[in-house]
Parts: C-alpha cells; structure tokens; sequence
C-alpha cells in the first residue's frame, strides 16, 4: 500500500458517519485557514493605510521646513522688485500650492488603501460556497 492511500484511502470503504466526520473536521479546518487569510489581508491593508499616514507626516514636516527656510530669502528677493507686502503674500500662496498637492496625494493613497475588504478571502469563500453546493460537479 502506498503512502497516498495510506492517507487518502478509498472513500467509497468509509461508512456514513466517517464521511460527515471527515467532512465536519475537513470544514473547520478551512474555516480556520479563511480566517487566517482574512486577518492577513486586513493587516496588509491597514500598513499601506500606515504608509498614507506617513506621507502627510511627512508632508507636514517638509511644509514646515521649505516655509522656514524659503521664506525669509524669497520673500528678500522679491522684496528687491515689489512691496514687501506684495513679495510675503506671493511666496505664502506658493507654499500652500505645495502643501495642497502633497495632501491631494496622501489623500488619493489613504482611498486607495481603504476599505480594508480582504478580495482573496471574499474570493475564496465565494469558490468554496460554489463547490459546497455542487461538490461532485
């Protein structure tokens, strides 16, 4: 007797009630993977959910610093050509583009990282569903 049907012997030799028996434990064990599977992609969606979160961090920072830094020198160059009024309000209004931009992008990403639906469990349980109702066919 080989190895394969030392463990996968004829199923038409089982009785009934070893058949319901396999099947229950055969069930829960795909149960239990599903849920393993679904806790994997919901992690793997709440990282990237993480990532977008370290982007406006990152933006915010960068904000900061450019603001700091830009500010002074090109608000006293444009000051050379206009009211220093006039050279302030144009480099604060070049900031917030910047800053807007950066946002609209970690917002698009956050988006994309959200719902965390796990698609591979929900695929996989449609399937498994599939051939609950027809298992011979």
């Amino acid at each position: 007797m080989s190895v394969s049907e030392q463990v996968h012997p004829d199923l038409r030799e089982l009785s009934t009630s070893e058949l319901v028996k396999r099947l229950a434990g055969d069930v829960g064990t795909l149960i239990r993977q599903e849920a393993e599977l679904a806790k994997a992609e919901v992690a793997e969606k709440v990282r990237e959910a993480g990532a977008a979160a370290a982007l406006f961090g990152a933006a915010a920072i960068l904000a900061l610093l450019a603001a700091g830094a830009l500010t002074a020198g090109l608000i006293m160059a444009l000051a050379l050509a206009l009211p220093g009024w006039a050279a302030a309000l144009i480099v604060t209004l070049a900031h917030a583009a910047i800053a807007a931009a950066l946002i609209a992008t970690g917002r698009r990403r956050l988006r994309e990282a959200a719902p965390p639906m796990p698609e591979a469990t929900v695929q996989t349980l449609k399937e498994d569903v599939r051939w609950l109702k027809n298992p011979t066919g």
